[in-house]
């Protein structure tokens, strides 16, 4: 099958100096790495219905307050495989606020599969830190800090 490029959406969520995100595992490299959570784009469903049904999906959770923060176009390499998503970035809130007050929140795939999702400082990221993807989204985010009141 020939490789497609995949839309999706995800969501920045913070708290103080934190982000939620998704803990991966690159088995190929031996590394893990963070990315906001969120999922693919469906055809005839904009990006931003997208992390709303997302969010629901994997964590019960509703969200409010979306803002689109930018589009990256992401070209990587996971478990040996090639990739290829652009990504639509939206900044966002939980409704429930006991989402926040949670260190470690699992999430549930469609095929049932969990996953981990944690609230990490951004400061982690820097310097020699584990990989926050898709890349140029560190920047972005570092940027958006330095120009908050």
């Amino acid at each position: 099958m020939k490789p497609k490029i995949r839309p999706i959406a995800i969501g920045v969520f913070r708290q103080a100096d934190k982000i939620f995100v998704f803990e991966g595992y690159d088995s190929v490299k031996d590394e893990v790495f963070y990315r906001p959570v969120g999922g693919g784009v469906e055809f005839g469903e904009h990006s931003r219905q997208a992390l709303v049904r997302e969010m629901q999906e994997e964590f019960a959770a509703d969200i409010a307050k979306l803002r689109h923060l930018a589009t990256l176009e992401n070209i990587f390499t996971n478990d040996g495989q090639p990739g290829h998503e652009i990504v639509f970035i939206y900044e966002a809130e939980f409704v429930d606020r006991a989402m926040v007050e949670q260190a470690v929140i699992m999430g549930q795939e469609d095929d049932g599969s969990l996953f981990r999702a944690v609230w990490k400082p951004l400061t982690d990221f820097h310097n020699d830190g584990p990989p926050l993807y898709p890349d140029g989204l560190l920047e972005l985010l570092t940027m958006e800090e330095s120009q908050q009141p």
